[in-house]
C-alpha cells in the first residue's frame, strides 16, 4: 500500500509539459522531412518545421515556469535542434548540388561544435551547455547569457535555411520589385555566418575545455 502511495507521487518525467512540446517538435520534424523534396508540399514541408523551430523558445520557458527542468528534456531539446537543421541541410545539398560541399561542411560544424560543447560541460560537471566557463570566452558569453542575441541569432539561422529551401521552389511575394524569399536568404545570411562562427568558437573552447580537464586528472594521478 505504502509503495503504491509512493508511486503515484513520484513524478512522470515523460510527461512533463516540456517534454510534451518536444515530443511535438519531433513529429513536426518528421513529417517535414517526409515532404521536404517533394515540390507540391513544400509550404507544408516550411510550416512544420518553422512551428517545430518556433516551439524551441516555449519548451525552456514552460520548464522554468512549471518547474519541470529535465534531463530528458534537455537531451530531447538538444537532439531536435541539431537532427532537424541536419535534416534541412541535407535536403538543401540535394536540391542546390553546386554548393553541396558546404551544406556537408555546414552540417559538420554544427553537429561537432555542439557535441564537443556538450561533452565539454559533462566533464565538467556544469548542469547546462549553457553554464560552462563562459566567462572567459566573450563571444560564447553573450550569446548564451543574453536570450535576446541567442533567440535572434537561431531564428536568423533558420530564416536562412527555410527560405534557402523555399527559394529553390519559389520566389515569393514580391515586394518593391524583391522577391520575399530572396530577400529574406540576403538579410540572414550574414546571421548564418557570424553563427557558423560562433560555432567554431564554441568548438574550440570546448576543445580547450576538455583539455583542462584531462591536465587536472593527469595531474592529480601523478601526486
Amino acid at each position: 500500500m505504502e509503495e503504491t502511495k509512493m508511486a503515484s507521487t513520484e513524478p512522470n518525467v515523460y510527461l512533463f509539459v516540456p517534454n510534451l512540446i518536444g515530443y511535438a517538435r519531433v513529429v513536426l520534424m518528421f513529417v517535414a522531412f517526409y515532404f521536404m523534396t517533394n515540390p507540391e508540399m513544400y509550404q507544408i514541408t516550411v510550416f512544420c518545421y518553422l512551428l517545430s523551430q518556433l516551439l524551441d523558445a516555449f519548451d525552456g520557458h514552460a520548464a522554468r515556469l512549471l518547474g519541470q527542468t529535465s534531463k530528458l528534456g534537455a537531451m530531447l531539446d538538444q537532439l531536435t535542434d541539431r537532427c532537424s537543421t541536419l535534416g534541412l541541410v541535407m535536403a538543401l545539398g540535394l536540391l542546390y548540388k553546386d554548393y553541396f560541399f558546404f551544406f556537408q561542411c555546414y552540417a559538420v560544424l554544427d553537429i561537432a561544435s555542439h557535441w564537443l560543447h556538450l561533452t565539454a560541460s559533462h566533464y565538467s560537471g556544469a548542469s547546462s551547455h549553457k553554464q560552462i566557463d563562459l566567462a572567459s570566452n566573450p563571444i560564447l558569453y553573450y550569446y548564451y547569457q543574453n536570450r535576446t542575441v541567442l533567440f535572434s541569432m537561431c531564428a536568423g539561422n533558420e530564416l536562412f535555411f527555410a527560405a534557402l529551401y523555399l527559394l529553390f521552389f519559389s520566389e515569393g511575394p514580391n515586394f518593391g520589385g524583391y522577391g520575399l524569399f530572396r530577400s529574406v536568404v540576403i538579410v540572414c545570411a550574414p546571421v548564418m555566418f557570424f553563427k557558423s562562427v560562433i560555432s567554431l568558437v564554441q568548438l574550440l573552447a570546448a576543445a580547450k575545455n576538455i583539455v583542462i580537464v584531462d591536465t587536472d586528472e593527469h595531474t592529480r594521478a601523478k601526486q
